[in-house]
């Protein structure tokens, strides 16, 4: 069952430099800032991954997946710093997916809505590394460890 949404799709374009058709964020469920947030997205039947990957059986790739989880990290760090702006200082405003060591656990198909989940661990002066896991209902899809590297907008 999918959850209500705590932040609009206007606040996640705010923080996001990603647009469609790569925005893989619908909405944020939860969010305990600097620690934890809660995202869902749902994997509409018309994506075009789903054209290629695969026809007669698609699937949702693993690379979208991690891509959403990083997004979800993004929008705690992101969403953090608009609650407690002093808490980052003066740290840039854009971030790159730095690193993913993620493990597939089950597949995920069109229709599904992924919940995804991302948990601050620690950072490295520029580099946030978070804890992710990505789920279809009770069954968990992909889960792993996402590190960001924040930079200047140049």
């Amino acid at each position: 069952m999918a959850e209500i949404s705590i932040c609009t799709l206007e606040d996640i374009l705010a923080i996001l430099p990603h647009r469609p058709p790569f925005l893989f964020v619908d909405k944020v469920t939860k969010l305990l800032p600097h620690r934890v947030i809660n995202a869902e997205r749902e994997a509409r039947p018309d994506e075009f991954y789903f054209q290629g990957h695969f026809p007669k059986n698609p699937l949702v790739p693993g690379v979208i997946i991690t891509e959403a989880l990083a997004q979800t990290s993004g929008l705690l760090w992101g969403l953090s710093k608009r609650e407690d702006p002093s808490a980052y200082g003066e740290n840039p405003e854009l971030f790159y997916l730095a690193a993913a060591d993620m493990k597939y656990v089950s597949p995920a198909f069109p229709g599904d809505i992924l919940c995804l989940v991302s948990s601050f661990e620690k950072c490295f002066g520029a580099l946030y590394r978070y804890a992710v896991e990505a789920s279809v209902g009770k069954k968990v899809v992909a889960k792993g460890i996402i590190t960001l590297a924040m930079t200047d907008n140049k």
